[in-house]
């Protein structure tokens, strides 16, 4: 018994201690995607979707919830972020080529179709991020769009 009660002190200590060391807040000020919604012109109704569904996990701003200021969930937010930003940073469009630029809209057409983004995770706490088929149905409409445009800009002249 007096070792469950030696790991429960440690495990109580640690906790404390996880509240006071906290991972960086992902808060870029300024308008972080003007460039992306520029160069892509997203209907005001896309726009409103990537706002409530990506910009969190994929730009240099998030909207943090309450519960990011309770370690471990701070980690655990904080790590989600890091690998969403990883894959597509709709604040670094501006240093994507063009290659990259096709190939990233490519990706949200094949996730938002397999309904894969947003992930179900942050659905749970966003219920403003669930997506209906229409909806889905108009991000990959604008997705292919905007592909088409890319493709034209990368052919020889």
């Amino acid at each position: 018994m007096k070792i469950v009660k030696k790991v429960a002190v440690a495990l109580l200590i640690a906790f404390i201690a996880m509240q006071f060391y906290r991972p960086e807040k992902n808060q870029a000020q300024g308008d972080h995607t003007a460039q992306f919604l520029t160069e892509t012109n997203p209907a005001a109704e896309i726009k409103i979707i990537l706002q409530q569904t990506c910009y969190n996990c994929h730009s240099n701003h998030t909207e943090y919830p309450w519960y990011n200021n309770v370690a471990p969930v701070s980690y655990w937010l904080s790590n989600h972020i890091k690998d969403g930003k990883k894959h597509l940073n709709f604040s670094d469009w501006e240093t994507y080529d063009i290659k990259k630029k096709d190939h990233k809209l490519e990706e949200i057409a094949e996730e938002v179709k397999e309904e894969e983004m947003p992930l179900k995770e942050y659905t749970w706490t966003h219920e403003e991020a669930k997506l209906t088929a229409e909806q889905r149905n108009a991000i990959v409409a604008w997705v292919q769009q905007t592909r088409a445009l890319y493709q034209l800009n990368q052919q020889p002249k």
